[in-house]
């Protein structure tokens, strides 16, 4: 008996109905992406490991896919290379390329490379599957895709401000309530600093940003684990407990990291972009939250996370300000800032919440039967003058049992079916039936785009 087959844990099939559903999101974000200036962008599903490693920290390097080298990537190893090595050490020896782990170094490489060409400030989106080898769980995959927005070549932060407004623009036409989280990784600095930690400012970040996930007392045991002192995690606790609106907690930091420059000006960037904020305020709430880290090393300024306010679920969106990434890649001093909106994780709570309009379920909008005979010639002039006029139309290939053909449009969400037999051909006319209604209307061949369109429009 032959095997049933799967697809691998962590990745999904995607039905006809699910892209068309997926396709909505995609579609109001880069019609929202380009509102704002941003340019389409693509790099290809793998990258050279060179590029990847080092860009994520040390877990996100271990949740890179690796690729096999083609050939026999073991010819001229010796024999003893293999025993006792780990899996670590022998993969620089069979492997040089890996899937791409995010959208964003892939950019950075791109910009470097092609840095002759481009115009700076250079605006792009870029939306791709990504793939990490992390545990498959409700809400995380090992393949899903990024939508990603990123300005380069600029320190303005404007660039922020209007990242936010374009998160907000998003989220709004989707009809997704959301929390905008946002903070700075020289806060961050700042307040480990004055606990006396400057130096371990990545070990505290990884720490810190599983605090939703595993909470306080877990994020307690890795810092421990990481070999924070007990004395150094009594003095971080105040800072992430803060609480009241984001000119307190701004105003209360200015005391306590007083003696961090770098804390300084990590708070005056973020009273600069909630005085923009202030000038156009969002409709989602915007929340200082100092607690927010980000894991990823490569953040350097304000960081964004985005969080559905009606159901529980890992961040949808996220993003922030990078001035270094460019730099490993031999072109320093150019700063940049992004966001990324997780595509598989807004469709979740979109499918849990109901919030596709009923429509994206169906590509075709109008079904015509299929009469067979004499009717057929006339029957495909009225689908291509339909398809003429920009209605999505469907001939149902068979002359079978109208029964069947009604099915068939209700199985695939046909809004409109087209009765033109012989009777109605010879006085010129049809029948649409509403499919969600059942209601008939009769009319003219030549009425019938019109009708059409008005009856979508409702």
């Amino acid at each position: 008996m032959a095997q049933k087959p799967s697809v691998p844990r962590g990745t999904r099939d995607f039905s006809p109905a699910e892209m068309l559903r997926r396709n909505y999101i995609f579609d109001i974000i880069r019609r929202t992406f380009s509102l704002y200036g941003y340019l389409p962008l693509e790099t290809p599903a793998m990258e050279n490991l060179s590029t990847l490693l080092g860009k994520y920290g040390e877990e996100g390097d271990r949740l890179i896919f690796r690729i096999l080298n083609s050939g026999n990537f073991l010819s001229g190893m010796e024999p003893s290379t293999l025993v006792g090595a780990d899996s670590a050490s022998l993969a620089k020896h069979f492997s040089e390329k890996g899937l791409r782990y995010d959208l964003t170094v892939p950019f950075a490489r791109y910009v470097v490379q092609h840095r002759n060409e481009i115009s700076f400030p250079f605006r792009r989106y870029q939306i791709q599957p990504v793939w990490r080898a992390d545990k498959p769980q409700k809400g995380r995959y090992r393949e899903f895709f990024q939508c990603d927005a990123d300005v380069i070549g600029s320190d303005s932060l404007l660039n922020e401000f209007e990242l936010i407004r374009i998160i907000d623009h998003i989220f709004s036409e989707l009809k997704i309530n959301v929390i905008i989280k946002v903070n700075n990784r020289k806060i961050l600095a700042g307040i480990a600093a004055t606990a006396g930690a400057g130096d371990r400012i990545t070990d505290i970040t990884v720490a810190i940003d599983k605090l939703e996930k595993i909470g306080s007392e877990g994020v307690r045991q890795e810092l421990l684990q990481r070999g924070i002192t007990p004395d150094v995690i009594e003095r971080l606790d105040p800072f992430l407990s803060l609480r009241g609106s984001a000119a307190s907690k701004l105003s209360g930091l200015k005391r306590e990291i007083a003696a961090s420059p770098e804390g300084q000006k990590g708070l005056a960037e973020m009273e600069e972009l909630f005085s923009y904020l202030g000038m156009e305020p969002t409709e989602a709430r915007v929340e200082l939250d100092l607690s927010l880290a980000r894991g990823l090393n490569y953040y350097t300024g304000t960081i964004i996370e985005v969080k559905a306010d009606d159901m529980v679920i890992g961040s949808i969106c996220g993003g922030g300000r990078y001035d270094d990434l460019t730099g490993i890649f031999g072109l320093p001093g150019v700063s940049g800032v992004g966001i990324s909106f997780g595509a598989d994780r807004i469709y979740d709570v979109m499918l849990h919440l109901g919030l596709f309009p009923e429509q994206t379920g169906a590509a075709t909008e109008v079904l015509v039967i299929n009469f067979g005979g004499e009717e057929l010639m006339e029957l495909i002039k009225i689908a291509a003058a339909l398809r003429d006029a920009g209605i999505a139309t469907e001939l149902f290939p068979d002359a079978v049992r109208l029964k069947k053909q009604f099915s068939y449009a209700d199985a695939q969400n046909i809004p409109m079916v087209i009765i033109a037999g012989s009777n109605e051909l010879k006085a010129g006319q049809a029948t649409v039936r509403n499919m969600k209604t059942g209601e008939q209307t009769t009319m003219s061949l030549s009425a019938l785009p019109e009708f059409i369109r008005e009856v979508k429009s409702h």
